[in-house]
C-alpha cells in the first residue's frame, strides 16, 4: 500500500486494487491530479460537514473519472453541504456498507459526524475524522458535576463528561475491530496540555500497526512530532509527516 499526505487530515491510501481518499480539503501539492488518472475503483470518504474535512470539490472528479464511489456522512447532508444524489452512500454512527472490494463502518465521533473503519485488499483501516478527547487540558481543573467556561469555545464545557463520551466511543470501536494496519488520528497542538492524551488513549486499547497524525497544520509538523516518543513505547511505527505530498509504502 501506498500512503500520501494531501494536507490537514485529507490522505489518500493505494492499495493493490482500489484508492480511498479521506478527508479532502486542499490540495497544495496537487495529489489528487494524479489520482483521479488511475484506473482503479476510487473511494472518497468525508467525516463531516466542517470545511477542513469536506470540500465540494470531490463531486468534480466524476468529470475526469468513472469509477468513483462518494461514502459521506449523513450530517453533511443534514446540514445541507450536498444534495441526495451526489454521494453513493451516506452513513451516520452505527452504519455499514460493503460492495465487496471495500467494507466499511461508521463509528462515532465526539464533534461532528463520525469516524471510519474501513477494510480493503485485506488491510483495516481507521481515520478517525474529529473524534478525539478535545476537552484534555480542563482535566486538571474539573470538577464532577460542574462546567469550566472556555474564552477559546465561547461557551461552558465539561471535559469530564466529554472525556467519557470520548472514551465510550472507543468502546463501541472495539465492538467492531481491536487492530488496525493504519490508524490516522488528530493530534492538533491548538488544543494546549495534553493534546496527546485522546491519541495515547486510543493506542493503549487498539493495537496499532502504524500511527499516523493528522490535524496538526494550524500548529505545524513538529508539533505532530511530540505523539512519537508515546508510539514508540508501544513499539507503534509512527509516520512523521514533513510536507504536503509526503508518500510513504506500507
Amino acid at each position: 500500500m501506498k500512503l500520501t499526505y494531501i494536507f490537514h487530515s485529507g490522505f489518500v491510501l493505494e492499495t493493490e486494487h482500489c484508492i480511498l481518499v479521506f478527508d479532502y480539503w486542499l490540495d497544495p501539492s496537487d495529489v489528487m491530479e494524479g489520482v483521479v488518472q488511475s484506473n482503479k475503483p476510487l473511494y472518497v470518504f468525508s467525516s463531516h460537514f466542517h470545511e477542513d474535512h469536506f470540500n465540494r470539490k470531490i463531486f468534480g472528479w466524476k468529470e475526469q473519472k468513472l469509477n468513483i464511489t462518494y461514502i459521506l456522512s449523513k450530517d453533511i447532508l443534514r446540514h445541507r453541504r450536498a444534495n441526495k444524489e451526489e454521494a453513493d452512500v451516506w452513513l451516520a454512527k452505527g452504519g455499514t456498507w460493503s460492495d465487496g472490494l471495500v467494507s466499511v463502518w461508521a463509528m462515532g465521533s465526539t464533534d461532528s459526524g463520525v469516524s471510519w473503519i474501513v477494510e480493503a485488499d485485506g488491510k483495516r483501516i481507521f481515520h478517525a475524522g474529529d473524534l478525539n478527547n478535545w476537552y484534555a487540558r480542563f482535566l486538571a481543573d474539573a470538577v464532577p458535576g460542574q462546567t469550566i467556561y472556555s474564552e477559546e469555545f465561547e461557551e461552558d464545557i465539561d471535559p469530564i463528561t466529554h472525556e467519557r463520551q470520548y472514551l465510550g466511543e472507543l468502546k463501541d470501536i472495539r465492538k467492531v475491530a481491536d487492530s488496525f494496519d493504519i490508524v490516522m488520528f488528530p493530534i492538533d497542538g491548538r488544543i494546549g496540555n495534553g493534546y496527546t492524551l485522546g491519541a495515547r488513549q486510543f493506542i493503549e486499547r487498539f493495537k496499532v500497526c502504524l500511527f499516523v497524525p493528522m490535524h496538526f497544520v494550524a500548529s505545524g509538523f513538529e508539533s505532530s512530532w511530540r505523539m512519537k516518543e508515546f508510539t514508540i513505547e508501544k513499539q507503534i511505527p509512527f509516520w512523521e509527516i514533513s510536507k504536503e505530498g509526503e508518500t510513504i509504502e506500507i
